[in-house]
């Protein structure tokens, strides 16, 4: 059912923190089975024309962040852009686990910052986005938000989390979605 109150502020930020809390527990997770492989796994792609997981980490940090700017119809400044400069070079340098979760960090505790009603007039702004192969994409705020925003967003969380189960990490469903936990009616555990 559609919910009226439902804001551009209470649907991404939430999500934003919330996803970004699981890709900081999907590292730990992967730090603490394979301590040895961090560069390793930060280098690691799922093909071989894909940004591997150090750029999919600094991409979801920065799509998280980038947002709050768009839709307050405010210019994306210039160290939230060399975010995504250090993705598209994380190739050459991945950085290390410390690094990224810095990035994550850094990225939960601007957010933390938004306040609740931060980006609800920007569903009616415009909304320009220019990519690096010359493509632009003209959009309203709240198209902005459905079409871009949280599916570019989910992309690379989704892609961060291929990548780490690619690479021997083991994680599942319940790491990928903790936050579904405090939903959980009793005694509906599997095993309860």
């Amino acid at each position: 059912m559609y919910d009226p109150g439902m804001t551009p502020t209470n649907l991404l930020v939430p999500t934003y923190r919330q996803m970004l809390q699981t890709l900081s527990g999907l590292l730990d997770k992967a730090k603490q089975q394979m301590p040895d492989h961090a560069k390793a796994l930060l280098s690691a792609r799922l093909a071989a024309d894909m940004y591997p997981l150090a750029a999919q980490i600094r991409f979801a940090t920065f799509q998280a962040q980038e947002a709050v700017f768009r839709l307050r119809g405010e210019r994306v400044p210039d160290w939230l852009v060399a975010i995504a400069t250090e993705g598209r070079n994380a190739g050459d340098a991945p950085g290390t686990f410390a690094d990224a979760k810095k990035r994550i960090d850094d990225a939960l505790s601007y957010l933390a910052d938004v306040p609740i009603d931060a980006l609800n007039a920007g569903a009616g702004l415009a909304v320009t986005i220019d990519l690096p192969g010359g493509m632009t994409f003209d959009m309203t705020g709240e198209r902005y938000a459905r079409d871009w925003a949280l599916p570019q967003f989910y992309f690379h969380i989704v892609t961060a989390y291929a990548i780490l189960r690619n690479q021997g990490v083991e994680i599942g469903k319940a790491e990928y979605v903790p936050h579904m936990f405090a939903y959980l009616r009793p005694g509906t555990a599997a095993g309860a």
